[in-house]
């Protein structure tokens, strides 16, 4: 998961030395402490423990896949202590110990099924990593598909790490889709791309929508390699706001020239500022008293307006569909026209009875 995850510390530093520099929390400098995950979900779990239980830590921003989220989640509610999760998940969740900075269900995948379907795409491939975001994504999906009138025509899994794609694209080939959906997570991608692209799939005739490739991701893969297909997300780098021009500005100085932000970043430095915010309202970073500050808070991101709900710890988000670029940036072609309020149990979407 190196391949996404590095970048999010990286700008999680970006917000920590902006408050530095701004004159800190309360006075005081704010110090991080990094540890990882190692791509290993019960290596979250023990490395948050020990930021909780021997650094004591005030806050911790982190994880990425939903199953290191999964291990991590018992860890904060039985001490107590907070968590900021970065990434769009699969949705039906909510913890009083969590705030979700990413897109939940309603922010990302309902969207991008909104434009598919507007597209007249109306056979879906399901392609997913085996782990629990995109098997709960895939049931949402379908769920959606049934009331829709969109067919599945197919669905497969394979390892986080897989590196061998022939046998599903043979079977994404003779199923005749109009489009893949794609929730494969992590270096997986690169190999299924480059493998499409070899057996002559091209995203003009069958276009994959992704919700886990975004910028960091593009270069991994090879932007010639998936110029043409299509992903789901709240920000990009070309997202066009003062503050993203900031953003990018100050990554790209404290980074190199040539780095790309993403998603994913923007949401984790986006996590430490309400963070920062939060505690300055609250007057002191114990718990409760910032889970107080955090309830109604607003903040000018660099995705826009965001807005923390203090009921289910979300926050609200535009959705923006996006069509990757040979240049390999992401160029948005369609939005919701404003900030979706989050909806993790999709409680507002009767075929989503039963879900949860």
């Amino acid at each position: 998961m190196a391949i996404s995850e590095v970048t999010v510390k990286n700008a999680e530093l970006l917000a920590i030395d902006q408050i530095n520099a701004a004159g800190g929390v309360l006075g005081k400098q704010i110090v991080p402490v990094v540890e990882d995950g190692q791509s290993d979900w019960p290596t979250f779990a023990e490395k948050s423990q020990k930021l909780i239980s021997v650094d004591k830590v005030a806050v911790v921003f982190g994880g990425w896949t939903s199953a290191s989220r999964k291990a991590m989640l018992p860890v904060y509610e039985s001490n107590k202590a907070l968590l900021f999760y970065p990434v769009q998940y699969e949705g039906l969740e909510a913890s009083p110990y969590i705030y979700y900075m990413g897109a939940t269900t309603n922010q990302q995948i309902v969207p991008a099924l909104d434009y598919l379907k507007a597209q007249g795409k109306t056979k879906l491939f399901l392609v997913g990593s085996d782990y629990v975001f995109p098997k709960t994504a895939n049931k949402e999906i379908k769920a959606y598909a049934k009331a829709n009138g969109i067919d599945i025509v197919g669905e497969e899994y394979t390892p986080l790490g897989a590196t061998e794609y022939g046998t599903i694209i043979n079977k994404i080939t003779a199923a005749k889709p109009t489009a893949v959906f794609n929730t494969l997570n992590g270096d997986s991608n690169v190999a299924f791309f480059k493998q499409m692209r070899s057996a002559g799939v091209t995203p003009q005739q069958l276009p994959v929508l992704s919700v886990s490739v975004a910028e960091q991701e593009v270069q991994g893969i090879g932007a010639d390699v998936v110029a043409g297909d299509l992903v789901s997300w709240n920000y990009y780098q070309t997202t066009n706001t003062p503050e993203s021009v900031a953003f990018v500005k100050a990554y790209q100085a404290k980074y190199g020239a040539d780095k790309v932000v993403d998603d994913p970043m923007e949401a984790a430095f986006t996590g430490v500022h309400l963070w920062a915010l939060a505690v300055a309202k609250a007057g002191t970073t114990a718990v409760e008293a910032v889970k107080a500050a955090m309830a109604g808070l607003t903040y000018q991101a660099p995705e826009g307006l965001v807005t923390v709900d203090g009921e289910n710890h979300h926050i609200t988000k535009t959705a923006r569909i996006g069509l990757i670029s040979p240049s390999g940036q992401i160029n948005e072609v369609a939005n919701s026209g404003g900030p979706i309020k989050p909806d993790p149990f999709l409680k507002t979407y009767p075929w989503a009875v039963g879900l949860s």
